[in-house]
């Protein structure tokens, strides 16, 4: 009698959630380092779909062999055969780069910069054709996906571009839409926030300290209480003023603690900060 003949399933091969896309990372320093990650680890691209660039040929070799992607320090040619361009270089260095690539630009190409204070409109003006230019304004936090990048379209941008670019950046956190107007204020907010907010859990945990708790059972208090307050706005999305309203009980412990507060200045204190860095970034913008 025959055995009945063994059949063995192939693994499913999860398609990447942009196939057909190529996309070249100029500049893949901090910033871009980080997406390039997070494309890979996120099945956003395959490795083959992935160029990128350095400055060196012994860093291009590192990189390229430790993410299995091709890397080199020829930008015109990785973005002549990519449909999508990430700007990762430095604002002063925008301009020059532009120029070197322009002879392989055309109108299917989408470039997206996230260069501080670099406008969609003076990229435009450089390209000197239609393509699509998105301006992208990511945060640190991005390098655990926890970041939030704001997106500001150019004229020519259509909203598949568009899509795609939120795509990009749904790999390290959320992404929000806004006019280009306001990307200063999204720099000052959100770009430069992280750092206020590490000064306000240094701040909890030495007031942990001062009441008795040791140093490094204070940061974990403050730091994780930070971070599910954070939660609690954007997954309930109920207005903070109210989440703190839950927590404040008549004559109890927190209201006293927000009297000080008050009396300290933070609330005043924390919006001029996010104005003061707001009005740096339009003084850096206009140069």
């Amino acid at each position: 009698m025959m055995s009945e003949e063994i059949q063995f399933e192939l693994p499913t091969v999860v398609p990447p959630a942009l196939p057909n896309v190529r996309v070249a990372i100029l500049g893949a320093g901090k910033m871009g380092g980080i997406l390039l990650q997070a494309f890979l680890k996120n099945n956003l691209l395959l490795p083959e779909q992935i160029t990128a660039t350095v400055g060196h040929e012994d860093r291009a070799h590192a990189l390229g062999t430790q993410f299995g992607i091709e890397v080199s320090t020829d930008n015109r040619s990785a973005a002549e055969h990519a449909d999508v361009i990430l700007l990762g270089v430095k604002p002063t260095q925008v301009p020059a780069l532009v120029e070197e690539i322009l002879p392989v630009l055309n109108d299917k190409k989408l470039l997206i910069s996230f260069a501080a204070s670099v406008t969609t409109k003076s990229i435009e003006a450089a390209i000197g054709h239609d393509a699509g230019v998105v301006r992208a304004m990511p945060n640190t936090p991005a390098m655990l996906a926890a970041g939030i990048t704001a997106l500001a379209r150019g004229v020519h941008t259509t909203d598949a571009q568009l899509a795609i670019a939120q795509k990009i950046f749904a790999t390290v956190g959320r992404t929000v839409i806004v006019d280009e107007k306001h990307m200063d204020a999204v720099t000052g907010l959100s770009g430069s926030g992280p750092a206020f907010i590490y000064i306000i859990i240094e701040a909890l945990a030495e007031a942990g300290v001062n009441v008795g708790l040791p140093r490094d059972i204070a940061t974990q208090l403050a730091a994780q209480t930070t971070y599910g307050a954070a939660r609690m706005v954007l997954e309930t999305g109920y207005h903070p003023a109210l989440l703190k309203d839950a927590v404040t009980t008549p004559a109890g412990c927190t209201v006293d603690g927000i009297l000080e507060l008050e009396e300290g200045g933070l609330r005043v204190t924390l919006i001029k900060a996010v104005k003061r860095a707001t009005m740096r970034a339009k003084e850096l913008a206009a140069g």
